[in-house]
């Protein structure tokens, strides 16, 4: 146990600690698109997976075809719509339940994402030949460029979902019977929702396809489990810092840094030398102790309360 901590390099730890920062802001943004399905419309999105890597596919292929990576991440955008709108139409037109729609969507992106990749299962972007937005030779530009970015996009669904349209899509998640009473077009709103959803997480893989350098067809295999990882982080956190005053601009921002905490504790569990094929492991382990938090919050509060109210009977 001794040799163990001993070969430890605390200084590698702290070395690897910005790219952990860096990919969890990517991690982040894909995570707010994920919350508007998983909090706001009460959806379980399977999609997500295969949205995240037709993301990053189109944004590597329209960089290879010569277009700007800025350009290349707007079309990698409207790609994630396309998928939102497909997953949505087979819900809301088909009658199809909503888990089931995004794993039949997600089942044939990943047809469709080999085929943007021209058959091939990995396609490289080299930071030498092409000016990219974000890589990883460049970390603090990265985590710059990412913080910016988190902080426009939740400004920004700040700003919508307190309008009219976004207030019905939130109203929809809460109470769809209501919302149907009310005249809103439930149906509507959940295609609109999941179109949103799935464009966000689309730029969130055209940005990590252009930090890692490559798109590759397995890579978002998972990514639904990470931005709930990173959901349900940041609430409990959230929560736990600022209790009632937590405002919907709060729950938004502690979403991306719940991103970055996970990044960073899986960063540590690598460091610690475990079984890199674990990961999904851990990942669960996590995502399993936070969700029961709240639970166990309340239920020690109810304990107490009940407890409390039964010594002022018995005096």
């Amino acid at each position: 146990m001794a040799a163990y901590f001993a070969s430890l390099n605390f200084l590698k730890l702290l070395k690897s600690m910005p790219g952990g920062v860096a990919q969890g802001l990517i991690w982040g943004l894909m995570a707010l698109g994920l919350y508007i399905t998983f909090r706001l419309l009460d959806v379980a999105d399977l999609t997500v997976d295969g949205s995240f890597t037709t993301g990053g596919a189109v944004t590597v292929m329209l960089i290879l075809a010569g277009w700007p990576a800025w350009a290349a991440l707007v079309m990698a955008v409207l790609a994630g719509i396309l998928a939102g709108l497909c997953t949505g139409l087979l819900h809301t037109r088909l009658g199809i339940p909503a888990i089931l729609a995004g794993i039949l969507t997600q089942l044939s992106l990943y047809s469709i994402n080999l085929r943007i990749m021209g058959m091939s299962a990995n396609k490289a972007v080299s930071v030498d030949k092409y000016h990219l937005i974000l890589t990883s030779r460049n970390i603090p530009g990265s985590i710059l460029t990412g913080a910016l970015l988190a902080l426009v996009l939740i400004a920004a669904f700040y700003w919508y979902f307190g309008t009219e349209q976004g207030s019905a899509i939130r109203a929809t998640g809460a109470n769809p019977a209501m919302c149907r009473a009310l005249g809103i077009n439930v149906d509507h709103m959940k295609v609109l929702g999941l179109a949103f959803s799935n464009g966000i997480v689309a730029l969130s893989g055209g940005l990590m396809s252009q930090y890692q350098g490559f798109a590759d067809i397995n890579m978002g295999r998972g990514a639904i489990v990470i931005g709930l990882a990173a959901v349900i982080i940041g609430e409990v956190i959230g929560h736990g810092l600022l209790g009632k005053y937590l405002n919907f601009f709060g729950t938004l921002s502690f979403v991306v840094v719940g991103g970055v905490l996970y990044y960073l504790v899986i960063v540590i569990v690598l460091w610690l030398k475990l079984n890199s094929n674990d990961l999904k492991l851990f990942t669960a382990v996590i995502v399993g102790l936070f969700l029961a938090v709240p639970y166990l919050r309340a239920h020690s509060k109810s304990s107490f309360a009940r407890l409390k109210k039964g010594g002022h009977r018995d005096a």
